[in-house]
C-alpha cells in the first residue's frame, strides 16, 4: 500500500498541560494551515522515549491532504508548535513538550538534508509511533526499511506499551 499523491502522515505529541486540548488545537491549526485531515487515530498515552519524565505523553497520527513541499510543511509544522508554546534547544534532543509534531511519512516520498528526514528516522522504534500507525495503515510500506507497518510493530523491541485514551 502507498500513500496518495498529496497525502501525508504527521504524529502528534503532548505532555504538558492540559494534553487533550493541545491535541485538539494543534489539529484545529493543521486544518487550517496544513490541509484536510483524512483520517485520525485513536490518542494513545506511553512513557517518554529517548528521555526520564514523570509526566506520560498523549500521541495520535494524522493522515492528512497537503499539496506544497516537505520544507514548507516543516515550517507551518514548527510555526504550530512555536504558537502553542514549544521551545526548542538544540542541545537538547528530546524534553517535556506542550505539543510535537513529526513528519512521518510525505506520499512515498524520501527526503534527507540537514534540518529533515523523512520518513522520520525513529518510526521502527517507537511503539507510540507504530501502534497508531498500525491503526490507521497496517499495509503501508516503508519507503526506505521496504516493511510494512504491520511487521515494523511485530519486530518493535520498544517494551512501552501505549494504552488507549477513551475518549
Amino acid at each position: 500500500m502507498i500513500l496518495n499523491k498529496n497525502e501525508i502522515v504527521l504524529l502528534l505529541g503532548t505532555n504538558l498541560g492540559d494534553r487533550l486540548a493541545f491535541l485538539d488545537e494543534a489539529k484545529r491549526l493543521i486544518s487550517m494551515n496544513i490541509g484536510l485531515i483524512l483520517k485520525k487515530s485513536k490518542v494513545y498515552e506511553s512513557p517518554s522515549w529517548g528521555y526520564e519524565s514523570k509526566n506520560n505523553f498523549l500521541n495520535q497520527v494524522l493522515v492528512i491532504e497537503y499539496k506544497s513541499t516537505p520544507f514548507q510543511l516543516l515550517e507551518l509544522t514548527q510555526d504550530i508548535e512555536r504558537g502553542l508554546g514549544k521551545i526548542s534547544n538544540s542541545r537538547i534532543e528530546y524534553s517535556d513538550r506542550p505539543i510535537d509534531i513529526d513528519i512521518l511519512f510525505f506520499e512515498n516520498q524520501i527526503v534527507k538534508s540537514d534540518h529533515l528526514v523523512i520518513p522520520h528516522q525513529e518510526i521502527q522504534n517507537r511503539k507510540f509511533t507504530l501502534v497508531p500507525l498500525f491503526e490507521l495503515l497496517p499495509n503501508f510500506t516503508h519507503p526506505t526499511l521496504n516493511q510494512k507497518i504491520s511487521h515494523l510493530l511485530s519486530d518493535c523491541i520498544d517494551t512501552n506499551e501505549p494504552i488507549i485514551i477513551d475518549r
